[in-house]
């Protein structure tokens, strides 16, 4: 039995889609301290989060609220091996890519998450990264490991298998270490704020909400690099477990402190060494404010400026970012004060948190990661090449087929699965105990409803959908049994046959109109109705519609058509693009001004099609078929429109008006199965969500400038990779979740950062739809109700 759920975002997320703004981030700005005397002493750009300084400010589209704060690309996610791979049976593969550099391929067949849904997961270690990717299983096709690499767009290797393992082949930590800077009323100065011996009643009040203090001397716990022998690098620190992740707090007041160092560098050695600092200052906010310059550190490249307000009992919360970490979350809210402390801790750590991923990404420490990784593989290449034939476990023939092993070897390939259990599972608890893994999964954070969870709409529905699209609130289904108007758990009403089958609709409420295509081969045509047409005749008990009841409401030029697009974003008149084949018919709506329509409607209230009002305004030849197709509107209300294509391998955009077609992106791979490409609206200025096989690529769109179109680098273009390939992608912000037939991957659209995987078997995506202040829901069909579901974090 089919079940229809609904996952709304809660209201006050609601945003127009694909709207949004990187200024809810910060802007970057030059930071100068000086001395007494007024000499320069350093500067530095810095990205600076302050939210807004008004506090009767209206919340813009975008800006923060409580259910946004989430832990960015959750470490069970970037530390794929020593979940799923260490201490199980899996193989490994060992060869050199086109370019002669080595690499490593681990792929083991897993259930996710118990939810009896087995798949692939495959790693691929090289020099300048890890990528890792989900495949779905099939018991009837067996899966090669040439087309595992053939996905990671590799096609030449050498076999080998072997057990590998090393924690610096792992990108990211678990655990995470952060400094806290005590500052008094009017400390301009590193060595004034190193030196404070004790801090104040606020700063402790501070740190007992920020964890426990705990006593170092034989603690067993993540030490964060500081003495729990000797107490060489003082008695006590705070520490706490945040979702799975331990946090040691370099304290300044807690470390050693020294009346002969004025610059009391003990204290400089830890604090100076964290990527992340808290500075806590006390003083009114009319004090002369900290800047990032009064520090001496080339290693700390996140400054988290705290400030009490006494009076009030609240927090008031400023983000200093080096100018080469990359846009982390969340936003600050408007304004950064937080009135409900546990929440202000929530906040604080996912931000210091995310902000080190973020850190790890600039080039200083991506090119050292890059080195560390390239000489590690090296280094186990050269190792294990020359003993590919001596070691018991590396005798085992290069196997296309990954699950099984033949029968005839039945009993050696259990010995050798036996082998890799024991050496993993040994490695594993070495891990743990040394402090490379969290030895805790508890999470400290409050609890919150997540703007994602599910709502059932429907749980008895018989037939199988093919697309669908919200009316009011109730949903308009596509079936092999016709079209059906579904509302909760209410009989399905019927508003087409059979005979009318559609697959692809449009419902415009704003506009009472009903755009579909029903395909029946060469036949195929779009086709317009009057929702309250159609309304009335649901009203009077009508019977469906049939194909010959639907002769009047035929756009008579597509016939053929395999694809269409509406705009339904910013612009007043309605736009359509139809594929038919090779030619894109562009088509809108004739203007009608309010006193028009009602005339109108006055002299032939009978006329119940809408076909009368629609022009066809000129064809544009492509030089292939479209697969994907969507429009993008252009900063004029009438001009500068783009329509962007995706046909061969790759993504082209056309100009409305004069019909050019333009480069985007060239994909490089053998096979392309093109996903999506989503218009998104940044400071209203036009970007596109590129979506293949594995890839998501953003790109900023330059408006046509004298009928000439610039396709450039931008420093907000980015990208990223799904860790399982989708079937369809949603944008409904600040959100980007992709569909796949048994999860859906939860990301964000300003850096593509990974929030939430949750698990659904026999998943499909039917419709979604985002409104302006108003609920975003995305509805969906799927085989086993949400209760039954369960995260990936």
């Amino acid at each position: 039995m089919k079940h229809f759920c609904s996952s709304s975002v809660s209201e006050d997320l609601g945003c127009r889609r694909g709207d949004f703004s990187r200024k809810h981030y910060g802007s970057v700005e030059l930071l100068i301290s000086s001395d007494a005397d007024g000499a320069i002493q350093r500067a530095g750009r810095f990205r600076v989060e302050n939210g807004s300084s008004d506090e009767n400010a209206t919340a813009l589209p975008g800006t923060w609220r409580r259910t946004d704060v989430h832990l960015e690309n959750p470490e069970y996610h970037t530390r794929w091996y020593f979940k799923y791979f260490l201490g199980q049976v899996h193989q490994n593969y060992i060869g050199n890519d086109a370019e002669k550099s080595p690499f490593f391929l681990s792929v083991t067949l897993s259930d996710q998450n118990n939810q009896r849904v087995p798949q692939y997961r495959a790693i691929l270690w090289r020099k300048t990264g890890t990528q890792k990717i989900c495949l779905p299983y099939s018991p009837t096709k067996t899966l090669s490991v040439k087309s595992i690499l053939s996905a990671m767009n590799l096609d030449k290797f050498e076999k080998g298998p072997r057990e590998i393992f090393h924690p610096e082949i792992q990108k990211g930590s678990v655990n995470f270490k952060f400094g806290v800077l005590f500052a008094k009323d009017g400390q301009l100065t590193d060595d004034e704020m190193f030196s404070n011996e004790i801090g104040s009643e606020a700063f402790q009040k501070f740190l007992n909400l920020l964890g426990d203090t705990i006593t170092l001397k034989g603690w067993t716990g993540y030490r964060g690099g500081l003495d729990t022998k000797n107490d060489t690098t003082g008695i006590h620190s705070v520490y706490t477990v945040y979702q799975g992740h331990e946090i040691m707090f370099h304290v300044s007041t807690m470390l050693p402190y020294s009346k002969e160092n004025k610059q009391q560098v003990e204290r400089k050695r830890h604090i100076g060494n964290d990527i992340v600092t808290i500075v806590f200052q006390e003083g009114e906010e009319s004090s002369p404010a900290f800047k990032p310059s009064m520090i001496r550190s080339h290693f700390t490249h996140i400054f988290a400026l705290v400030r009490y307000d006494q009076q009030n009992d609240n927090y008031r919360l400023k983000i200093f970012s080096e100018e080469s970490v990359p846009l982390f979350g969340p936003p600050l809210p408007t304004p950064p004060v937080f009135t409900d402390h546990q929440e202000f801790r929530d906040f604080l750590l996912v931000k210091l948190i995310n902000g080190e991923k973020a850190t790890l990404e600039t080039p200083t420490f991506a090119q050292k990661r890059r080195r560390t990784l390239d000489m590690l593989i090296r280094s186990l290449h050269q190792d294990l090449m020359p003993d590919l034939h001596k070691n018991m476990l590396n005798r085992r023939s290069f196997s296309d087929v990954l699950p099984e092993s033949p029968k005839s070897a039945r009993k050696k390939e259990e010995a050798r699965q036996a082998e890799f259990v024991r050496i993993g599972q040994a490695l594993k608890l070495k891990s743990i105990v040394r402090g490379d893994a969290p030895s805790s999964l508890a999470a400290s954070g409050i609890c919150k409803k997540e703007p994602w969870e599910p709502q059932c709409f429907c749980s008895n529905f018989p037939h199988e959908a093919v697309c669908a699209d919200p009316w009011g609130q109730a949903l308009l289904v596509s079936t092999d049994a016709g079209v059906l108007l579904v509302d909760d758990d209410l009989p399905s009403v019927p508003v087409f046959d059979r005979t009318l089958p559609v697959k692809q609709m449009h419902v415009l409420e704003t506009l009472d109109l009903l755009v579909l295509r029903a395909d029946k081969g060469k036949d195929a045509r779009l086709f317009v109705f009057r929702l309250s047409a159609l309304q009335k005749g649901l009203e009077g008990k009508q019977a469906g519609k049939s194909r010959s009841d639907c002769r009047e409401n035929k756009l008579e030029k597509t016939k053929g058509c395999h694809l269409y697009a509406v705009n339904t974003h910013h612009s007043r008149e309605l736009r359509i693009v139809v594929a038919i084949r090779n030619k894109l018919l562009l088509i809108t709506r004739k203007h009608n001004k309010p006193s028009g329509v009602t005339s109108t409607s006055l002299l032939s209230p009978l006329s119940e099609s809408p076909v009368e009002e629609f022009q066809y305004i000129r064809e544009i030849c492509l030089s292939d078929s479209p697969m994907v197709m969507t429009l993008v509107d252009g900063p004029a209300e009438e001009s500068d429109n783009l329509i962007c294509v995706a046909y061969r391998h790759q993504f082209d955009v056309v100009n409305e008006s004069t019909g050019e077609a333009f480069r985007l992106h060239h994909v490089e791979a053998n096979r392309v199965n093109f996903v999506a490409a989503i218009d998104v609206y940044e400071d209203g200025e036009a970007g596109l969500l590129l979506c293949y096989n594995y890839s998501c690529i953003y790109k900023k769109v330059c408006p046509f400038n004298g009928g000439s179109f610039l396709v450039q680098p931008s420093a907000s273009d980015f990208q990223f990779c799904w860790n399982q390939a989708p079937c369809a992608i949603v944008c409904a912000f600040p959100y980007l979740l992709a569909f796949t037939t048994d999860s859906m991957e939860i990301r964000l659209v300003v850096n593509g950062n990974l929030v939430h995987t949750a698990v659904v078997p026999q998943l499909q995506l039917v419709a979604s739809r985002v409104k302006f202040n108003q609920k975003i829901c995305t509805r969906f069909h799927l085989e086993t109700s949400w209760a039954e579901a369960s995260n990936d974090l």
